[in-house]
């Protein structure tokens, strides 16, 4: 990280692999978050922090913008057609936004049983179930729960239409920065990619910071990706006037 984005930092956090975190960042900060051992992975749900049944719309987010994945300068679509956060910044050129969470039954057919009455916080956890336990600490449930983002993870798909998981896909130092174009709940589990071939329930950590951040200019790269994008920053940026 630069001197210049360390000067910038409001909070840091380290949150352990196999959990669970949220936070609301405020039009004018942004969130990195970076993967510390390498092949982390995020699975990320956001809300409009002032009415959270306005929330991200997959197919908006890549409809609008001709995508299949998330990368730098792409952004994410509320279901209202604004822009909730941009990818200002990230290393690894693609992150996942169609093969969702892990559930409990597929983490017990592949890793067996290890529940929180025997192994304490070392429990397997899946998450579907961890972010449902984060929605809870703001009133939302099953009901609220939509797609999520990937961060740090990649799926193929072939010819017949199957995915496969990418390995090694994010080495140690990986990070995305996302931008809050208006006042975003993010919440988010750091477990297991559902298509993580692993043999071995992986904890992968990652470390949280959020900054103070200019807000999008004019020529701003996010606001050019595409001509829709121009239009998703003014329904924004006039939300809250």
């Amino acid at each position: 990280m630069s001197q210049s984005i360390k000067d910038r930092v409001l909070y840091e956090t380290t949150v352990a692999g196999g959990w669970n975190f949220s936070q609301i960042i405020r039009r004018g900060r942004s969130i990195r978050i970076t993967d510390l051992e390498g092949g982390a992975n995020v699975s990320a749900l956001f809300y409009n922090a002032d009415n959270c049944s306005e929330r991200y719309n997959m197919g908006d987010t890549l409809k609008i913008q001709h995508i299949a994945s998330l990368f730098r300068h792409t952004c994410i679509y509320s279901d209202m057609g604004r822009i909730l956060m941009s990818v200002t910044d990230e290393t690894c050129g693609w992150h996942d936004v169609i093969c969702g969470v892990s559930n409990a039954a597929g983490i017990k057919e592949k890793f067996g049983t290890n529940e929180y009455q025997d192994a304490r916080n070392e429990f397997y956890r899946n998450g579907y179930d961890s972010l449902l336990v984060e929605l809870a600490k703001y009133g939302m449930g099953r009901r609220d729960f939509t797609c999520t983002v990937n961060f740090f993870s990649k799926a193929g798909i072939d010819g017949e239409g199957n995915l496969s998981f990418a390995k090694d896909h994010s080495p140690a130092g990986s990070y995305v920065e996302l931008r809050a174009e208006m006042d975003t709940l993010m919440v988010f589990d750091t477990g297991m990619h559902p298509l993580n071939p692993s043999d071995k329930y992986l904890r992968k950590p990652v470390n949280v910071t959020i900054s103070a951040a200019e807000p999008a200019a004019a020529d701003d790269p996010c606001r050019r990706f595409c001509p829709e994008n121009e239009r998703g920053f003014i329904n924004s940026e006039t939300y809250r006037i």
